[in-house]
């Protein structure tokens, strides 16, 4: 920097360097930095000739950035100051006058909503994916019935297709996150300068629509410190990790030797190092254990800003860690998701049999007396005795004597032994949005709306 005198601490420079993470953004602030040529071109800063030398000079850069075994100078502090050195090696003096009219900071926002803008766009489509998943699942197990859990204890028998289509909708509402983050990252900070603005009429809609922003920022102090889209981001990685958690966690208790309900295939499985006859869901286990990764990273950006002093701040330098750490932890996380949904096996006896619990009947029989008057309050208090007299003399709801069901309720005849057969406990349940057959098609039906429209918007999107 043109004011010292002195090099940097090699302490401070430690501290300082952002290379080792931020390069990154290289491809990003590459192509803002040809944009942003053009742009200096059309204010007639650059010559067609130099924009062209420029331009080409560019090109050669991002060759060489791609080159294996290309390695950074140990003198250059970001990608920003790395390439800016790298274009003085292709075209010489006039790499320094790609940055009239931008500062790093209106610079770096810039690149980091590219990130986000192409980030978000990708999960959307990786969400996609996972929810085509289990869609097909869905329809392939419509009607295979399973206990339904509160409290990991048996409650109501549901369709397997029922209960996957729960995590479809919350991949579905995780996708409305991502594009709310990506539109948020789709305001063009470049132009802000350092925080006032630049003092070059730069047509920055011509920039924005060059690098495909939708609009530019309307204040430039806000332009240079806004990282709200980063956030954005991260909250709906967070979200979405957080699901595939919930997945994963099933999954791993689902695939236990206790419920036995499903298998996951062997190839997102492990051994055990000392057990031969081990099988273990790793890559369950796994969607578990990155979930909280993925919200630390959002944590840490809302401590980085929290109370920052506008404009910018070094603080902001710690946006991109945890922006890039979850980037590749909630890809990853849906990458493996759907390739576990591929080769998952369910197993349709064993889930029959743990659904066929006669108390997860037990909300069947208290509506039987609600609708013979009974107020709900007395029928569940009538059923809990019922309950607790059936296992106290270790019988089934269904071996009770009706002299049995005489004393507790004098409304209670053989229809009673008619709610207890299974078929009706799930096809009662026939309200919008219930397991019943009858819904559960129109939701698969919605699902198949709802998937369509995600994948029209990833083809809009990249087109």
């Amino acid at each position: 920097m043109a004011r010292f005198r002195k090099d940097p601490d090699p302490r401070f420079w430690r501290l300082n360097r952002s290379l080792p993470f931020d390069w990154q953004l290289a491809i990003y602030d590459i192509d803002q930095s040809r944009a942003h040529a053009r742009g200096l071109a059309e204010i007639g800063v650059l010559d067609a000739g130099e924009l062209e030398k420029m331009v080409a000079g560019l090109d050669r850069v991002e060759s060489r950035m791609a080159e294996h075994g290309f390695a950074f100078d140990d003198a250059d502090e970001d990608i920003h100051m790395a390439i800016e050195r790298l274009l003085g090696e292709e075209i010489g003096p006039l790499a320094g006058k790609l940055h009239t009219g931008r500062s790093r900071n209106d610079q770096v926002a810039t690149d980091v909503a590219m990130v986000v803008q192409a980030h978000s766009l990708r999960a959307i489509e990786l969400c996609g994916a996972a929810m085509e998943r289990l869609l097909a699942l869905a329809e392939t197990h419509r009607d295979w019935p399973m206990p339904g859990y509160t409290h990991l204890q048996r409650a109501q028998p549901v369709y397997l297709g029922h209960h996957l289509l729960a995590y479809y909708w919350m991949l579905a509402r995780d996708v409305l996150r991502f594009q709310f983050a990506l539109d948020s990252a789709s305001v063009m900070p470049l132009g802000s300068g350092a925080l006032a603005g630049v003092n070059w009429e730069i047509d920055r809609d011509s920039v924005a629509a060059d690098l495909g922003f939708a609009h530019v920022s309307h204040n430039s102090i806000d332009g240079a410190s806004n990282r709200d889209f980063v956030l954005d981001y991260l909250a709906a990685a967070s979200a979405c990790a957080m699901h595939l958690s919930r997945l994963g966690s099933e999954i791993v208790i689902w695939s236990s030797s206790e419920f036995g309900f499903c298998e996951l295939d062997e190839s997102f499985s492990s051994g055990s190092s000392i057990m031969p006859q081990k099988v273990n869901p790793d890559s369950a286990e796994l969607l578990r254990a990155k979930s909280p990764r993925v919200a630390a990273s959002y944590a840490t950006l809302l401590g980085v800003m929290h109370a920052l002093p506008l404009t910018y701040g070094k603080d902001m330098q710690e946006d991109k860690e945890p922006l890039f750490d979850a980037i590749d932890t909630v890809e990853a996380c849906l990458d493996a998701t759907a390739g576990m949904l591929e080769g998952i096996g369910f197993d349709r006896e064993r889930m029959e049999e743990a659904s066929g619990d006669e108390m997860l009947a037990a909300t069947e029989v208290a509506d039987l007396l609600v609708r013979r008057g009974v107020p709900f309050r007395e029928a569940h208090g009538i059923v809990g005795d019922l309950v607790r007299d059936a296992v106290e003399h270790g019988k089934s709801l269904s071996e009770l004597t009706p002299v049995e069901l005489k004393q507790r309720s004098e409304l209670l005849d053989e229809s009673y032994y008619e709610v207890l057969q299974r078929s009706s406990w799930l096809e009662s349940k026939r309200i919008a949005g219930g397991t019943g057959s009858a819904p559960l098609a129109a939701q698969i039906e919605a699902a198949r709306e709802t998937l369509s429209a995600v994948q029209a918007r990833v083809r809009e999107e990249r087109s």
